[in-house]
């Protein structure tokens, strides 16, 4: 997929997507997300267990992990973090988290704005 076929995107919802990747392919995927979107705000659904219970899919991914793929070109904010007893499959205790990733320029242009109002 690539920027010129997938046009202008205001903004991506990652709800299963980053999760359900093995490891070795999460930093080609938010790499290439991020530039096909030209750094597009993101809303993202990540889960958090005890990895060695289950193999995934989906995978855990710990705020460690969504840190070193996005850190770098987003400012990140967790807005929601639930934990569920019998969340993942049903059987193993597993907590997602919702992440808000916002571009860090726009983010430094939007408080200029505010700031000369």
């Amino acid at each position: 997929l690539t920027q010129e076929f997938l046009g202008s995107v205001d903004g991506v919802y990652d709800r299963a997507a980053l999760v359900a990747l093995p490891q070795e392919m999460r930093i080609k995927y938010t790499d290439h997300l991020t530039r096909i979107t030209k750094k597009a705000p993101q809303l993202l659904i990540a889960l958090e267990y005890d990895q060695s219970l289950v193999d995934g899919p989906p995978f855990s991914v710990n705020a460690d992990e969504v840190r070193l793929h996005y850190e770098k070109n987003y400012g990140m904010r967790e807005l929601e973090r639930q934990y569920w007893p019998e969340g993942l499959k049903g059987k193993y205790p597993s907590t997602s988290v919702v992440w808000e990733l916002r571009y860090e320029d726009s983010n430094e242009i939007s408080r200029e704005i505010v700031k000369d109002y």
